[in-house]
């Protein structure tokens, strides 16, 4: 296992979260996560044009929570859901207009979903890639959600009826994830693991970042990587990878960043902060004079990172 080298392919395990149902991966509070987000590049709408963004709702923001509910008497007993009831491909989805909508427990609230963002890991899922620590069967599927509070439990501090939140509402994401997950007209999510929405995010933005972010930001933590410390993100215009040269450049205070990409994306790289932009289509990157403090792999070119990576910084 490599100390200092990640990746998010099932070719590396060192951190790879959605590839192996015995993954210990847990996502932190978003609060954490989230916190120095809002004041970066990551909250100024450059994220319009990167194909991370999968979201299933307009990406126009929604509307408030007086428009939609006014009081929670007003939130209906059944509510509409995308539900697969076995393991399977794409046609054991299909659309219930009769699922109830989910009770809350005393630290969670009820969120009326205006985006929810799709990821790999719900395919495996949906699959039975790990059925083994999955929820039973039947199942709404969906991790990332934005939306609007319209109901709080009893135990719940920060958050209001009103509020406009988003996260990622499984706090692991293989050991029994939720069985009503973010696919919904509403969905129950505990406190802890939503942030506000930041006001320069409208609600399809907001609901496309946080399983994606989660990983990036875990793999740097897992690296140890800080201020003044070089990175090279394999598949810098990817999801995961747009999101790691943001955090690392922007967030932790990178001495350096490089990416690769294809030629068309290269410009991207630096406007996401990259100081050099690899066309991996005409350049190798185990060609570069330079070695980097934390190699980041994202498509799974763990073997040919070694070369590029400085071990003085082995963990």
């Amino acid at each position: 296992m490599m100390e200092a080298l990640f990746s998010t392919t099932p070719s590396l395990k060192a951190f790879s979260p959605f590839f192996s149902s015995s993954s210990n991966f847990n996502t932190k509070p978003a609060r954490n996560i989230f916190s120095s987000i809002c004041t970066t590049t990551l909250g100024r709408n450059r994220v319009r044009d990167r194909t991370f963004l999968r979201i299933s709702a307009s990406a126009q923001s929604g509307p408030s929570t007086t428009q939609t509910i006014t009081s929670v008497s007003e939130i209906p007993l059944k509510m509409k859901a995308w539900v697969y009831e076995e393991y399977g491909d794409v046609n054991v989805l299909r659309l219930d207009e009769g699922v109830s909508v989910p009770e809350v427990k005393e630290d969670q609230v009820l969120v009326k979903v205006f985006a929810a963002g799709l990821n790999p890991v719900d395919y495996k899922r949906r699959q039975g890639k790990f059925k083994a620590t999955d929820s039973p069967l039947p199942t709404v599927p969906g991790y990332d959600v934005a939306g609007v509070v319209v109901k709080v439990g009893s135990k719940v501090k920060n958050l209001k009826e009103g509020d406009e939140v988003y996260g990622d509402i499984n706090e692991k994401a293989l050991e029994y994830p939720k069985q009503f997950g973010s696919l919904a007209e509403y969905t129950a999510v505990e406190e802890k693991l939503l942030a506000l929405k930041p006001s320069n995010l409208d609600f399809a933005l907001a609901g496309g970042l946080p399983l994606a972010i989660e990983t990036a930001n875990e793999g740097l933590e897992k690296a140890g990587f800080s201020a003044g410390k070089s990175i090279l993100v394999l598949g810098g215009a990817g999801g995961v990878g747009s999101l790691v040269i943001q955090l690392a450049k922007h967030v932790y205070g990178a001495s350096r960043v490089a990416a690769t990409s294809s030629t068309g994306k290269l410009e991207l790289l630096k406007s996401l902060g990259a100081d050099l932009a690899i066309d991996y289509t005409k350049e190798n990157f185990e060609e570069l004079p330079e070695k980097f403090d934390v190699v980041y792999d994202t498509v799974g070119s763990s073997g040919r990172s070694w070369i590029v990576w400085d071990d003085r910084y082995r963990l």
